[in-house]
């Protein structure tokens, strides 16, 4: 399926140019939500929100960065909480309060990551407005970061950032379902910062030239870089360095938006790998884990929440940070300063 993407979306041609009609019945919809939403929600909260997302289809590292965020902002004296839709969750009541320990069936896989990963308040629910407005009432923090919320017109927000994955960028500039574009790339216009995930030419302070990203141009362009730091048995807990998949054979699984990052990820680190892509947010099944003998199974924290529960003693799983510029993270604390009206520094 991802190559079939690939091929039909991030290349340079548009194989599907014949369905331009429908991108233009696309974009007419998303702008006619985004003025319509905008209009009818005006009003900024009490707490400044940040919003995670990308114009992209397709993974990104929202959920990396949105990690990356609650510790630039914790080490500031800040109380994140992070908000998310909870795709792929089935909880009968909204919002959910997600702890590290809630089912990934009820609350979705990357709200249980985030709460695992962080340690902070998570809450879910489909409709951000009121899941902010359930972390406010309850006090759980003083900033919300919104995950993958780029589109969420509904819940004011006071930053914007938008990721890319530095291989794939805007792919055929085209919209859905010509391309990957969920908005034209002219809504880059607005948003507060651009992340290059995997940027392959940052300079020293963390920037990204704008000619590195082609069809992308914006006056706050940084660089993000996933990098492995802990590969930990999904039984036991045993926890060793990612280098010692140097020269091992696996078996790797990946249910997430751009597995051939994780597997490309793997490849670096020296492992003889049989890599196994699935759909993203894949319901794994105990069949779906695989019996190569002699082979450890090595899987993203992402699909790790789905499978703790039938996993084969062999199951690890390899956990990365992104890793952020500390110009980003400055300029970051500083609007978020600005936000909320306190004093710079």
């Amino acid at each position: 399926m991802t190559s079939l993407v690939d091929r039909l979306w991030y290349g340079k041609s548009r194989p599907l140019l014949l369905l331009t009609p429908l991108s233009w019945l696309y974009r007419a919809v998303a702008e006619s939500r985004r003025r319509k939403a905008t209009e009818a929600h005006a009003q900024k909260l009490s707490v400044p929100v940040v919003v995670v997302g990308n114009i992209t289809a397709g993974g990104t590292g929202k959920s990396p960065l949105t990690a990356a965020l609650v510790d630039t902002m914790q080490s500031a004296g800040w109380r994140p909480v992070v908000l998310s839709r909870g795709y792929g969750g089935n909880s009968s009541e909204y919002p959910l309060l997600v702890t590290e320990d809630t089912l990934s069936s009820l609350a979705g896989d990357e709200p249980v990551m985030l709460a695992q990963a962080t340690g902070v308040p998570v809450v879910v629910d489909p409709d951000r407005l009121r899941g902010a407005a359930y972390a406010l009432d309850n006090a759980l923090g003083d900033v919300l970061i919104s995950d993958d919320g780029l589109q969420h017109y509904r819940l004011p927000r006071d930053i914007e950032l938008s990721v890319f994955d530095g291989s794939r960028g805007i792919g055929n500039g085209a919209l859905i379902p010509v391309g990957p574009l969920r908005e034209p790339v002219d809504r880059l216009n607005t948003v507060d910062f651009v992340i290059v995930n995997g940027a392959a030419a940052a300079e020293d302070n963390g920037r990204v030239p704008a000619k590195a990203l082609s069809g992308i141009e914006h006056p706050h362009i940084y660089a993000m870089d996933l990098r492995p730091t802990r590969l930990v048995n999904l039984k036991t807990g045993e926890t060793r360095s990612p280098e010692s998949l140097h020269g091992q054979k696996i078996r790797s699984i990946a249910g997430i938006g751009n597995p051939t990052r994780f597997f490309d990820t793997l490849k670096a680190l020296g492992a003889k790998q049989i890599a196994v892509p699935f759909p993203d947010h894949h319901r794994f099944r105990p069949e779906d884990l695989g019996t190569e003998s002699g082979h450890l199974l090595v899987m993203t924290a992402k699909d790790a929440v789905k499978c703790r529960s039938f996993a084969p003693d062999n199951a690890w799983v390899l956990y990365v940070e992104a890793k952020m510029p500390e110009a980003f993270s400055k300029a970051v604390l500083e609007k978020l300063r600005v936000s909320a009206g306190t004093p710079t520094s």
